[in-house]
């Protein structure tokens, strides 16, 4: 049984030999109390004085031979453990090297058949599986490492034929780099799947708002009053800034596209996608340039109606006093009527000042093809008439009391 050179052809039958192994120990260490006993008691037989029923010398001949029997038995049953633990050893070495081909082809084959995502939700679902498989990746790997150690010591004990274990080591290398290299390309895959989906998400989303902003800036809402059209105009300024603000980000799509996998970037679609972001940002900002002059026409119409409105009342006021006054004869109350209209002067001048403001306003909304041109030189007519017609007033007014003045002076100088 010590001497047999069956040690083995898998894990399990080594195990079970092993097995068997210990049984034949125990029984040798059983037996060896036996035969220590026993070679004890003849000895004692090799000691006696006077009688002797056997020669000492074939009793010690005899203990001798068979304690050597019991050594060499014992050394027999250590090498036979060694011989299988080593068997043992080997077969562990091929079962761990059997597990990670197993493991190897399984990736392989999820790798063979995975894709890499239809848009960014499934392309993110993906990652973080990929991250998984990285881990379970890196701790393979530090197995693979202690199995290969354990091939490497096989190997120094030069107990076995290293011909089929370096061929083993060899092949499962092969394969680990092969693996390695076909991961390493989905996560790039990946990687570049997940860049394409984001910049379209942020393309999209970019779209979205500029869509949004042109509908705010194409309104034709223009306020109905001063007020009203302050109020839309600074709104309008703060999107104005915020269109500037994303000037930025439409400028650097193409940036961002260059940085794309070739498969991605070349693609017509995405290449139309930033051409139409481009003409959508360039449309928004020429439209909100014009929505900028329109608020400004707008409010200088309001204000130009709100200084009208307030140049009429004094004119509809002067105009009233001077229908009503009449010229007196006295001189001094004469002279109190001239002095308030020296005083109307400068009032007329003030007046007069606005007037013009009020005519230049509406020369440039009239130059500028406003769409309430017409009213607004209606408006202007209006004003200009009435002034005319205080201005005519006031110079037939002045012309009777320059006649009154003449005729009391020339009174009394007789």
């Amino acid at each position: 049984l010590l001497v047999s050179k069956d040690l083995g052809k898998h894990l399990l039958e080594v195990e079970d030999l092993l097995q068997k192994h210990g049984l034949l120990e125990a029984d040798i260490s059983a037996q060896t109390e036996r035969v220590q006993a026993l070679n004890a008691a003849a000895l004692k037989f090799s000691e006696l004085e006077g009688y002797q029923p056997c020669d000492p010398q074939i009793i010690c001949n005899r203990v001798n031979h068979v304690q050597t029997c019991l050594e060499e038995l014992e050394e027999l049953a250590a090498k036979r453990r060694k011989e299988l633990e080593d068997s043992r050893q080997l077969w562990t070495f091929f079962q761990e090297m059997e597990e990670a081909e197993a493991w190897i082809r399984e990736k392989e084959k999820i790798l063979a058949a995975k894709t890499c995502g239809r848009d960014l939700s499934s392309v993110m679902t993906l990652t973080n599986k990929h991250k998984t498989m990285l881990g379970e990746l890196g701790n393979r790997r530090a197995l693979l490492h202690q199995t290969m150690k354990k091939g490497e010591k096989i190997l120094a004990k030069k107990s076995f034929s290293s011909v089929g274990i370096q061929e083993k080591m060899r092949e499962v290398c092969l394969r680990w780099k092969k693996l390695e290299e076909v991961t390493g390309l989905h996560q790039q895959r990946l990687e570049d799947a997940l860049n394409f989906f984001q910049f379209s998400a942020e393309t999209d989303d970019l779209v979205a708002w500029l869509q949004d902003m042109y509908r705010i800036v194409s309104s034709d809402d223009f306020g109905h009053d001063d007020y009203s059209s302050q109020a839309l105009l600074r709104k309008h300024r703060a999107v104005v800034e915020e269109v500037e603000k994303h000037r930025a980000a439409v400028l650097s799509l193409r940036k961002q596209l260059a940085l794309l996998a070739p498969d991605h970037r070349q693609g017509v679609d995405v290449q139309i996608r930033v051409v139409e972001v481009e003409q959508l940002y360039g449309e928004v900002a020429e439209v909100a340039v014009l929505r900028t002059q329109w608020l400004q026409d707008a409010l200088a119409v309001y204000r130009m109606f709100s200084e009208v409105h307030a140049c009429e009342v004094w004119v509809d006021e002067k105009e009233q006093w001077l229908e009503k006054m009449e010229v007196p004869e006295e001189l001094d109350e004469v002279e109190v009527v001239q002095h308030r209209f020296e005083s109307l002067d400068q009032e007329m001048n003030s007046v007069m000042g606005r007037i013009l403001d009020v005519n230049q306003v509406v020369q440039q909304l009239v130059d500028g093809g406003h769409p309430s041109s017409d009213e607004v030189r209606s408006c202007q007519d209006h004003l200009n008439s009435r002034w005319n017609r205080v201005v005519e007033l006031v110079e037939n007014k002045k012309s009777q009391l320059s006649s009154v003045l003449k005729i009391q002076n020339f009174l009394l100088e007789c």
